[in-house]
């Protein structure tokens, strides 16, 4: 199972890089990160990963980082069931996360246009260097197209169906910090803007 977990990880990973480029060239037709993490040193790379969560996840994470030819190899395999990476989005600073096996599910379905995530238990995914979404007349969208991408602050997520009607949370980023992301769609999630490295 954990073998099975492990391959599993490093397709989806591959998958979601892809994704990553398409997204910056459709939100800001910048250089990609991509580019500029693939060619940082290893030990870089590494540490750049292991940013996205608390010290106590980052010990036992697996680590991929990319090699010469822009593709993600494995650096370290994972103790945990996490794995981190250097950058996500691209838009347009390094976002590492690192994510656990259900958020990794969660992700694999929505990169492989899944009608809905399937993961069966919700999954827990970190951005301590913070990320970014895309924002169209004032609304959260699951599309780059014809969107801004917005930074976000540091934050932690949870990869669970939150249904807004159901839970009266907000929709939007808002001072509070927590909303739910994509609502009304089959991969609403919670977002927590809250810096994971101060968790204790």
């Amino acid at each position: 199972m954990q073998l099975r977990i492990h391959l599993g990880l490093v397709t989806m990973l591959s998958v979601l890089i892809g994704f990553s480029c398409a997204s910056d060239v459709l939100a800001a037709k910048k250089p990609s990160t991509v580019k500029e993490v693939k060619s940082l040193p290893e030990r870089k790379q590494v540490k750049l990963a292991l940013s996205a969560a608390p010290a106590s996840i980052v010990k036992e994470a697996g680590v991929m980082i990319y090699g010469a030819d822009g593709k993600l190899t494995e650096n370290k395999k994972s103790e945990n069931g996490f794995i981190c990476i250097p950058t996500v989005m691209n838009l347009p600073e390094p976002d590492p996360m690192c994510m656990d096996a259900a958020a990794y599910q969660w992700v694999t379905d929505i990169m492989n246009n899944a009608p809905k995530p399937t993961n069966t238990v919700p999954g827990i995914a970190y951005m301590a260097r913070g990320g970014s979404h895309f924002e169209k007349d004032g609304q959260v969208v699951m599309s780059g197209d014809g969107a801004k991408p917005v930074k976000e602050p540091p934050h932690w997520m949870i990869m669970w169906p939150f249904e807004a009607a159901a839970t009266k949370l907000p929709t939007k980023p808002n001072p509070s910090g927590i909303y739910i992301m994509f609502n009304g769609t089959p991969y609403a999630h919670l977002m927590v803007y809250q810096d994971p490295k101060k968790m204790k």
